[in-house]
């Protein structure tokens, strides 16, 4: 799962959202270091609709345009939950190896 499309199926998490409330939660969420564009954004959303992992939520008219929302499936909601748990898995690991490799002496590794 790229790393967009984790933090879009975690902003749809508690509400159905539009593009743009979308992009805003995933700038947020990400502490800023996921800035998504509008068109990039439907082209992750897409493809999370083919998968079953999001779905349309409505349509409605503001300004006289039309806002798309979305939500998280079921399935996308146990995605989510899956790909949590193999980041958090992975980071174990690399927080373990990096732990081994300190040494008694700060600054210092072992031979």
């Amino acid at each position: 799962m790229t790393e967009p499309a984790f933090f879009i199926l975690t902003a749809l998490l508690d509400a159905p959202r539009h593009g743009y409330g979308i992009v805003a939660e995933v700038a947020e969420l990400s502490r800023g270091r996921v800035q998504l564009k509008i068109g990039s954004l439907y082209g992750v959303l897409d493809r999370l609709v083919a998968d079953g992992l999001v779905e349309l939520d409505r349509e409605e008219a503001w300004q006289g345009r039309l806002r798309r929302y979305y939500r998280l499936t079921e399935r996308g909601r146990h995605a989510l939950a899956a790909e949590a748990e193999r980041l958090a898995a992975n980071a174990r690991i690399a927080s373990v190896r990096l732990g081994e490799q300190r040494s008694p002496i700060a600054g210092t590794t072992p031979s």
